[in-house]
């Protein structure tokens, strides 16, 4: 017998939130200050951007208030202009004239069960004396420094030293190999490399010295690496180079100078992948990032003083610096923070840190759902996480059935999923709903208040119930100012297809109520037959099969076609993958979708290849597919599993 759920579902009806969750969210109340009485005045009334942003920016502390908001020359604009900033100062130093003086700022929990609780003084006292060790390690404003830490509270303390102190940090995900560190560290030109001797990862341990000393072997800018004591492991220091983190910092002073900065100086340079193979190094800065990231975690998560606060997702991805390390910080609340894999030593990991901790709001990717899926929903129900009250997705489009199941499972019925598309680019999400919003699932709804966004045709046209290129309107505080070293890179790739408007890279449509529903990159919609269809569409289709627990997409190409479709399954335990349940497969796309979409072939695999961000990785799926080298495969969560991909041809 159907749930209502599933009629919900089924029908594509809204999902409206609690009424009693709308009434105390933090924009509700914002609202009411400025006398705004429905969802959508507000939309409306935040398109007026000097006056939007100047009441939101007014909530952090300036050393100087701006002159102006904003000076718009596109494709470059600065905000809060005139004004002094920094924004450790706002996430950090500020809480000491406060009652978070002595509250947790970090409950962090290593992957063998260890943990530390890190107050807002222990925090400030830290990143003070690492920032004095780099000034006299020779530091100075403007200098970038490397980071190459795991998820421990080290990594959250660099990042704000270097910031305090006008350094421009750029961290290296964790994951990625020799190569991937050295092409980074060169291209930014790194003084200074932050790392640590090993960390433990599904109960093995990775070496991240070993591979921070082979990618210094040329890397020439770089004079000096510190390096945190982890698992104590047996390291080889170089003379002169190395210095461990805790023998430099343990005599600095627990004050440093807190450097007063342009809104416009650089906080940090994050490298993201991009369509030519060389990754890209966006560039942001303290004011206009500062001030996003802050107003979005506030209202989209509805953060309050005695929330308990998980992001689980890694620092070395964006979702991380904004809203593990910045905004939390901005906001004084408490945040859990995990070292480990999402399922060791068992598939409850998460769900007993929740009940663990009484996590209040958590955040996630659909990937990482569909995995929690897949083991099944006898582990979440080992816990109690009755102290839930909002979910959060990120990182790709949340496929319906995925929803579902994490609002059902995860949520009890009864927490709200606040569907986030945002970029490394755009450094805070853009389109996402409120705790006021109605909820299609599968939607990430409407443009946040102060955005604007829309769906164009390749000619520039306002698209309604078509797919097209996703694209913003209008600048925002937290968009890149650029790629690093490469201007004609960054005006080509972002605002070359329509002047003075920004090309996400996503394509999606809109329907007749406004709302989007993103499908993916441009470089991930098949072109069949002349027709365009995105592989999360076909994917999501797939998945809705009760037998189906995940599936990757691709398109190999076919002289007819162009591209023939192919899809590898992962089936629920206990289901049998045969020939009969390929037709049957085939067929329900066929149904879903239509019969262009139906896949050319199904293969069965026991796990798709997926990055520690949850992120399937159709690019290498396809490499291997079409029997092409996938390239590196160092960053991903499961390697083994391109072996399968190989051996399902």
């Amino acid at each position: 017998m159907a749930t209502t759920l599933d009629v919900l579902l089924k029908e594509q009806r809204v999902f409206n939130p609690p009424k009693g969750l709308v009434e105390k969210s933090n924009i509700k109340q914002w609202m009411d200050k400025h006398g705004i009485g429905s969802y959508e005045e507000l939309l409306e009334k935040s398109q007026d951007l000097d006056w939007y942003w100047d009441e939101v920016a007014k909530e952090l502390e300036w050393f100087r208030p701006w002159s102006k908001v904003l000076e718009w020359a596109p494709p470059y604009a600065k905000w809060f202009v005139g004004g002094k900033f920094n924004i450790t100062y706002n996430a950090v130093d500020r809480h000491m004239k406060t009652k978070n003086k002595d509250k947790i700022a970090y409950i962090w929990e290593g992957e063998p069960g260890d943990v530390r609780n890190i107050t807002y003084a222990q925090l400030y006292e830290e990143v003070n004396r690492l920032a004095n060790a780099l000034k006299s390690l020779g530091v100075k404003r403007g200098d970038r420094v490397g980071i190459y830490l795991p998820m421990i509270p080290e990594l959250p303390i660099a990042m704000l030293a270097c910031a305090k102190m006008g350094a421009v940090h750029s961290v290296v995900f964790s994951g990625f190999s020799v190569k991937g560190l050295q092409d980074r560290i060169n291209d930014a030109g790194a003084k200074i490399l932050i790392t640590c001797d090993e960390t433990y990862r599904r109960g093995g341990i990775v070496p991240i010295k070993k591979n921070a000393d082979e990618a210094l072997e040329n890397a020439p800018t770089v004079e000096k690496m510190i390096v945190v004591r982890r698992t104590g492991g047996n390291v080889a220091m170089k003379p002169g180079r190395d210095i461990w983190w805790g023998e430099i910092t343990k005599t600095q002073p627990t004050e440093a100078k807190t450097e007063e900065l342009d809104p416009e100086d650089l906080i940090y340079i994050l490298y993201t992948s991009g369509t030519t193979g060389k990754p890209k190094g966006i560039l942001h800065v303290h004011g206009g990032y500062a001030v996003a990231t802050y107003w979005t975690l506030k209202t989209v998560f509805d953060l309050k003083d005695d929330d308990v606060w998980w992001c689980a997702a890694d620092i070395g991805w964006v979702t991380g610096h904004s809203y593990i390390v910045y905004a939390p910080l901005m906001l004084g609340v408490t945040s859990v923070m995990y070292e480990g894999a999402p399922a060791f030593p068992e598939p409850d990991r998460w769900w007993e840190i929740i009940e663990k901790y009484n996590v209040s709001v958590f955040y996630t990717s659909p990937t990482s759902i569909r995995a929690h899926m897949r083991m099944g929903d006898e582990w979440p129900k080992k816990r109690n996480m009755s102290t839930l009250r909002l979910l959060g997705s990120v990182g790709e489009p949340i496929n319906p059935e995925a929803w579902v199941w994490y609002y059902k499972n995860i949520g009890a019925e009864r927490c709200p999923i606040m569907d986030t598309w945002w970029q490394t680019e755009t450094g805070s999400f853009c389109i996402s709903p409120l705790p006021i919003t109605p909820l299609k699932p599968g939607s990430a709804t409407k443009p946040l208040p102060g955005y604007s966004a829309d769906v164009f045709d390749d000619r520039g046209n306002s698209l309604t119930n078509a797919g097209g290129s996703v694209v913003l309107l209008s600048p925002w505080p937290a968009m890149l100012r650029g790629i690093y070293k490469d201007p004609e890179r960054y005006q080509n790739t972002y605002w070359g297809k329509y002047p003075a408007i920004y090309l996400t890279g996503d394509m999606g449509r809109k329907d007749e109520d406004g709302y989007f529903w993103v499908q993916g990159r441009a470089d991930d919609i098949l072109k069949v037959a002349g027709h365009r269809i995105g592989n999360s569409e076909i994917e999501s289709a797939l998945v809705s099969h009760a037998k189906v627990a995940e599936a990757a997409v691709i398109g190999k190409p076919h002289e007819v076609k162009g591209e023939s479709i192919v899809a590898f399954v992962v089936t629920k335990q206990g289901i049998a993958a045969d020939e009969a349940l390929k037709k049957e497969l085939k067929e329900h796309v066929s149904r879903e979708i239509g019969k262009i979409a139906r896949p050319d072939e199904i293969l069965f695999v026991p796990d798709v290849p997926k990055t520690r961000s949850g992120k399937i990785m159709r690019r290498i799926i396809k490499a291997v597919a079409i029997g092409e080298v996938p390239g590196d495969i160092s960053t991903l969560a499961n390697p083994e599993a391109v072996e399968e991909i190989k051996r399902a041809k």
